[in-house]
């Protein structure tokens, strides 16, 4: 059973939309490497060898406005590798067509989300609500998948962080960011990937053969925040302004993976090939 972490819905001072500048730099900086992997990588002529009509799904979109600017990056980067796919232009090719799925869980903003969708879109936009840890489309229906700065928010917290007779009972901390006690870091590991086993086969099913998944994820400028935030927190239980038990009754359900993670689980689940 999954558990839902929204953002904050609408574009007030405190939704997403408005304080995801971290998330945008994110994006912003991975953006020729992602273009990079398309026109190096994708196999667009056999991806395309029914259709001209080719499928995006961004996985943890959110609110926007960082969702759109992706999604037109990778649409202009497809288009491109297309068009050069055989480093000639051919003025013959049929028009493609873009139909992007932007998927959050069910309580995400999606009317926020759609009253912002950009008016000079070159791409067809639908909603597909539900936890990306499951199946959220036909077998092999999609060609493409982003998803930034969402894989590493778990589908559910290890409960035995909250168990006081546990050995990973993570008293004091609301992250395994500074626990000496290796449990701790061993159970966020675990359920980082059992969440990842479901997502590789879910999408196994769901890309079709030479499809593409791209997977962005945060790691070291997040992990120094979430130190802050838990001391910031201690502080405050210390000048008595917080009570104690509240700090140990909250976990943040995160895990920033590293490359070596990543390289992991893939390896593991067999289903995919890292480019």
């Amino acid at each position: 059973m999954t558990t839902s972490f929204p953002m904050n819905a609408g574009d007030g001072l405190y939704s997403y939309s408005k304080n995801s500048h971290f998330q945008k730099e994110i994006i912003d900086g991975v953006k020729e490497m992602v273009r990079d992997a398309i026109i190096r990588k994708l196999d667009i002529k056999t991806i395309l060898s029914s259709s001209n009509t080719l499928r995006i799904t961004e996985l943890g979109c959110s609110v926007g406005p960082n969702t759109f600017s992706s999604m037109q990056h990778i649409v202009e980067a497809l288009k491109d590798k297309y068009l050069y796919q055989d480093q000639v232009i051919d003025s013959t090719k049929s028009i493609l067509e873009f139909q992007i799925f932007f998927n959050d869980q069910v309580t995400n903003d999606f009317n926020t989300l759609f009253q912002s969708l950009p008016v000079d879109r070159s791409y067809y936009a639908s909603g597909v609500p539900g936890s990306f840890y499951d199946r959220l489309f036909p077998s092999r229906s999609i060609h493409f998948l982003h998803s930034s700065c969402a894989i590493n928010w778990f589908s559910k917290l290890p409960k035995e962080l909250l168990d006081e007779k546990s050995p990973a009972w993570n008293k004091g901390r609301i992250h395994y960011v500074g626990a000496s006690n290796v449990e701790i870091v061993n159970a966020y590991v675990a359920q980082f990937e059992k969440d990842m086993e479901m997502f590789f086969n879910a999408r196994a099913e769901e890309i079709v053969p030479g499809g593409m998944m791209v997977l962005v994820t945060p790691f070291s400028g997040y992990v120094r925040l979430l130190g802050f935030f838990g001391s910031s927190l201690m502080d405050m239980v210390n000048e008595e302004k917080l009570d104690e038990s509240l700090v140990d009754s909250f976990n943040l359900p995160l895990y920033y993976p590293s490359p070596q993670d990543m390289t992991k689980v893939v390896e593991k689940n067999g289903l995919f090939s890292i480019e």
